[in-house]
């Protein structure tokens, strides 16, 4: 039982929601925060474990709080639209406490947090920026929390923060990335942080910032929209040496700018150095994430391994390491996507031990790598869990409730499917297909058949769509069904797949042998934009889930048909169970427009108009036997509508209709 319970969960996440944020743990704990809540996913088993719910609007910030002693993280910070910083502790990965704290009048955009080391115990210090312009830093001390210092950056935003610990000395110190294109460097001292250091070199807004510690020097790595990583050194400065230099042996040098920071601690006084250790540049646009492989515990002592992972708008992430010998930090894996209609990638991050890499994409979609065992320079895309990224607003069972079929305001549709393993008996829900992805806000959907559905968005059009045979054979395969059982019929006219064609804005089938149209075509160019081939569909075989790439390019589903005849948006879709009809409505104002509209699924003509209420029908449901259709409306009412056989038409010919029948409601 409690097996289907997790299945289950992973399935609703999968439909809902999708990742605005993510955070992985030592423990192998990917969380990620969604529209209101944060899941925490396991990559290797494919499940979500557990969802912390505490959050009223958007997550768009999460981060697992790293322990001293490298062991996995028990404690994370998130932060929303909500103006709410939350701080959960979780044990084996679900809830046991969180603590909500209020003070930002914005939405909070960026949170760190760090243990300190206090008598017998560690304090927790949290660090959160916000759009009102404020970085504040908090304090727990046992179980109270509360604001230690605001930080004003005028009109200015952070885009990100980071804290740590100053190696040697132990002091807390703090950075934050802004868009005056300035790295901020702030350090705890009686009781505050205060500003130290300002670096420049950045030509655009900072996207990111992250502290790494090896040895006794620390590393701070910073992005930006310039499209550059420059990479900054801070490591103790001995005086003694300095001063040994005279102006003879200083002519002989080719000395890095230092930019030196005092700390005093204890009544002794420490000495660091700031500079620029290398400025990375790979990417083609600009740079939002950076992420350091996590340390690990070796014999005793901290290792911090000098990788660093960074994440673009270019829809590449660089895997960057320094050459043994010359100390050069080189570019040493480039992955990402191709084609599509993405914006890029919007973080990174590292498995704990690199066996895996993992992209956060602009619209939330993940996007998982691992390394090959038997060759460490190719990595393998992986499963992972993927949803809608905006509000679902229709959901609907194929009729032999084999798969489910959704609609949301991120304007696509999506289909998810259970994955059956050969030799496994666990069973894990994803999406396999995403059938339509559309200009508008989709808002309702209706099934019409085993492989065939109607759907509605912001606009005045139903659009009707078939599966291919592509997706039929996939499916058939990742959830072990016989395509023999599918394929009932000789469906031998079945399209391969479909795209959209250049400058086009419905799915067009594609047959098998249009696919290679391109390379049996000779290179004769007819108009300017025959010079720009399109991206046509290409068919796979799968075994498992499709990664986003195919999402997006190769599970598109054929628009059969468009139904004209609303005046407004489509608010609502309902199929009746013999598959025969079709009830449609719109938003409404008036009464003349709170028409339910009735098609034909065979002749795709409308076979009546219903008109009864006064502003926008909700909702609409066929009785099991067809007889009755039910409908609600804004108005308050609510109508029930009774089937008349064989109705006869001006032209003699008979044909079912509806009236509407003496049961009519007032809703209180």
């Amino acid at each position: 039982m409690a097996a289907s319970t997790v299945h289950l969960s992973h399935a609703a996440f999968s439909v809902n929601r999708c990742p605005h944020c993510v955070s992985w743990s030592r423990g192998n704990v990917l969380a990620c925060g969604t529209c209101h809540s944060i899941v925490l996913y396991s990559p290797q088993d494919k499940t979500v474990l557990s969802t912390l719910n505490g959050h009223t609007g958007r997550v768009n910030c999460v981060h697992w709080i790293e322990k001293p002693d490298c062991s996995a993280e028990t404690e994370l910070v998130s932060g929303g639209s909500d103006k709410k910083l939350i701080i959960w502790k979780t044990i084996e990965n679900q809830l046991v406490h969180s603590e909500i704290v209020d003070g930002h009048t914005e939405a909070i955009c960026a949170v760190h947090a760090v243990y300190i080391p206090s008598d017998s115990e560690y304090n927790l210090i949290v660090a959160s920026s916000s759009s009102d312009g404020l970085v504040k830093i908090w304090l727990r001390h046992k179980s109270t929390t509360e604001c230690l210092q605001t930080l004003s950056f005028g009109n200015g935003f952070v885009l990100d923060v980071c804290l740590s610990i100053l190696p040697g000395c132990g002091v807390p110190v703090l950075v934050c990335g802004a868009d005056d294109s300035r790295v901020h460097l702030y350090v705890k001292q009686d009781g505050q942080f205060q500003k130290t250091q300002v670096l420049h070199g950045h030509e655009d807004w900072v996207r990111g910032v992250e502290f790494a510690i090896n040895g006794q020097n620390m590393y701070l790595a910073s992005c930006a929209q310039d499209s550059l990583i420059r990479i900054w050194k801070i490591f103790p400065k001995s005086e003694n040496k300095s001063q040994k230099l005279d102006e003879e042996d200083e002519g002989n040098y080719i000395k890095l700018k230092e930019n030196l920071l005092t700390v005093k601690e204890k009544g002794e006084e420490f000495t660091y150095a700031v500079t620029l250790e290398s400025v990375l540049a790979g990417h083609e646009n600009s740079v939002y994430a950076v992420h350091w492989q996590p340390s690990f515990m070796k014999d005793g002592s901290i290792v911090q391994p000098m990788s660093l992972l960074s994440a673009s708008m270019d829809k590449t992430m660089i895997l960057w390491e320094p050459d043994e010998e010359t100390g050069v930090w080189l570019e040493q894996v480039r992955v990402g996507e191709v084609g599509g209609n993405t914006l890029g990638f919007y973080g990174c991050q590292f498995s704990p031990d690199k066996s895996m890499i993992l992209a956060h994409a602009f619209h939330g979609a993940l996007h998982l790598w691992s390394r090959n065992p038997e060759k460490h320079e190719e990595w393998i895309p992986q499963v992972v869990m993927s949803g809608h990224f905006n509000g679902v607003q229709g959901l609907r069972w194929d009729p032999e409730g084999e798969f489910i079929i959704t609609v949301g305001t991120d304007q696509t549709t999506r289909l998810f499917a259970p994955w059956k393993r050969s030799g496994q008996r666990q069973v894990t829900w994803h999406e396999i297909a995403r059938p339509q992805v559309h200009g508008y806000d989709m808002q309702c959907i209706a099934m019409i058949g085993r492989f065939q559905y109607v759907s509605g968005a912001d606009e005045k059009v139903l659009r009707v769509f078939s599966a291919t045979r592509n997706f039929i054979e996939n499916f058939s395969r990742i959830s072990n069904i016989s395509v023999d059982k599918i394929l009932l019929n000789d469906h031998s006219n079945l399209p391969e797949g479909a795209t959209v064609p250049a400058l086009g804005l419905s799915n067009k089938a594609v047959f098998q042998g249009d696919s290679n149209l391109q390379s049996v075509q000779e290179e004769t160019f007819n108009s300017a934009s025959d010079q720009y081939p399109q991206s046509y569909f290409q068919a796979h075989v799968l075994t498992e889930p499709p990664t986003e790439d195919h999402l997006l390019q190769n599970t598109l589903w054929p628009e059969v048909q468009k139904l004209y005849g609303h005046g407004y948006e489509i608010f609502a879709v309902a199929c009746n169970s013999a598959r025969t009809i079709i009830a449609s409505v719109c938003k409404a104002s008036k009464k003349e427009h709170a028409v339910i509209i009735l098609w034909s699924t065979t002749s795709w003509k409308q076979i009546q108009c219903l008109s009864f209420h006064n502003l926008t029908i909700t909702q609409m449901a066929f009785s099991p036997d067809d007889k009755f259709l039910l409908a609600v409306s804004r108005d308050r009412n609510w109508s029930l509508w009774r089937k008349q056989e064989e109705i006869p038409t001006e032209s003699g010919e008979c044909q079912m209709g509806f009236l509407c029948s003496s049961l009519i409601g007032y809703l209180d």
